[in-house]
């Protein structure tokens, strides 16, 4: 290792970064913070493992030697000290449930990304999609079964053949990937690690299930390290019971003073709903900047109809309470809040210019401007990113 003055230059990277947190400029994580916890990694180098269906498919180390699949590269991750990256080459990769081997670790999280600019030599740009669907039939919307693993022995029906927890992402960063398929896209469960710390890093991804497009549900908050989606755009399909573009589950039983989640320039595209809280659900709290959105229910009541409203409390637990802090953020949809007694669950707050589009009978809460003219430039952001693919072979 090359040294400087005597001392090795690891050592003194090591000194550094070390000062620095110790004055405060680095940071894991915050609400405001860096895109990924990635500056304190510099005091060790984790293992880099490589996707691709053109590689042999032996050690991953290599884009020759490269992994056919995602799981098999999470599976190589060889210890919970992070810093872990896994390279994957834009392609479809037909897989579900996928889970990693080891966490990421405090200032080191592993990272998960697709080469979508060819910069790590994959010799492809575009999309990295991950379609948990039946290969043959299409669509497979069956109760925990998506791209990220978590499953419930005690649940009626679906993949409930044993009990598993979305904990072992915890400190995990994701970047540059697409899923669709199954019931939930980038949604985190901590099913029977409920109540413990948890926090994913996610950008720049599109995540589309038939249930949630996204969300966490049920850890409890780390103040400094919130779940954070970045530039993100999610889609859920289905309008029945627990759905939500965005799901939130918290598991305090008094609102936490900093959020369990941060979304930054998210898109939110859902029939009934953009975000709700989790039917188990106790508190959760969330926070929202330069968001948009669209909920495409905009219902006659007169004939039958019923919207459960952009920001969704309905069928909360007992102890369900849902917390959002809006800032600089577009909404659309019949009513900004769940029509009747269901909004007493939810508290907010808005900051900067918080607009939103509804139905004209329906009142907009205090701290929102009304938009009396259909908002042409956010319902062109409706659809998702085209996932086209360049192949540089």
């Amino acid at each position: 290792m090359k040294r400087v003055g005597g001392t090795s230059a690891f050592s003194v990277g090591r000194i550094l970064c070390l000062l620095l947190l110790h004055m405060g400029a680095l940071c894991p994580i915050t609400s405001q913070g860096a895109e990924s916890p990635v500056l304190l990694s510099s005091i060790r180098s984790g293992a880099t493992f490589y996707v691709s269906k053109l590689g042999d498919d032996s050690d991953g180390h290599s884009w020759r030697t490269a992994f056919h699949t995602i799981q098999k590269a999470l599976d190589a991750v060889p210890d919970d000290k992070g810093d872990h990256h896994i390279i994957v080459r834009p392609d479809t990769y037909m897989e579900a449930n996928l889970a990693p081997a080891h966490k990421g670790a405090p200032g080191a999280y592993n990272m998960l990304t697709g080469d979508f600019d060819g910069s790590a030599g994959s010799g492809a740009s575009g999309w990295t999609v991950i379609d948990s669907g039946d290969p043959e039939k299409g669509f497979k919307s069956w109760d925990w079964w998506g791209p990220i693993r978590a499953s419930d022995k005690h649940w009626p029906h679906g993949n409930n053949q044993e009990t598993f927890s979305s904990i072992v992402w915890d400190r995990w960063t994701l970047r540059h990937l697409y899923t669709a398929g199954g019931d939930g896209g980038f949604f985190w469960d901590l099913t029977d690690k409920s109540g413990e710390p948890f926090t994913v890093v996610v950008a720049d991804c599109v995540g589309t299930g038939r249930a949630f497009g996204g969300g966490v549900a049920y850890p409890v908050v780390r103040e400094n390290e919130p779940s954070t989606f970045r530039r993100c755009y999610f889609l859920a399909l289905d309008w029945v019971g627990d759905t939500a573009a965005v799901l939130l589950g918290g598991w305090e039983k008094q609102m936490p003073e900093h959020p369990h989640a941060v979304f930054e320039d998210c898109t939110l595209v859902h029939c009934d709903n953009a975000v709700a809280i989790s039917y188990a659900s106790h508190c959760a709290r969330a926070r929202f900047v330069r968001c948009r959105m669209i909920v495409l229910n905009f219902t006659q009541p007169e004939m039958g109809g019923k919207s459960t409203g952009i920001i969704c409390t309905e069928g909360h637990s007992p102890t369900g309470r849902l917390h959002v802090d809006l800032e600089d953020c577009i909404l659309a949809g019949y009513s900004v809040l769940t029509p009747g007694d269901a909004a007493k669950a939810v508290t907010y707050t808005t900051r900067g210019r918080t607009q939103a589009y509804v139905q004209f009978k329906q009142d907009v809460p205090r701290g929102f401007e009304r938009l009396g003219l259909w908002p042409v430039d956010l319902f062109s952001r409706m659809a998702p990113p085209p996932a086209l693919y360049r192949s540089q072979d």
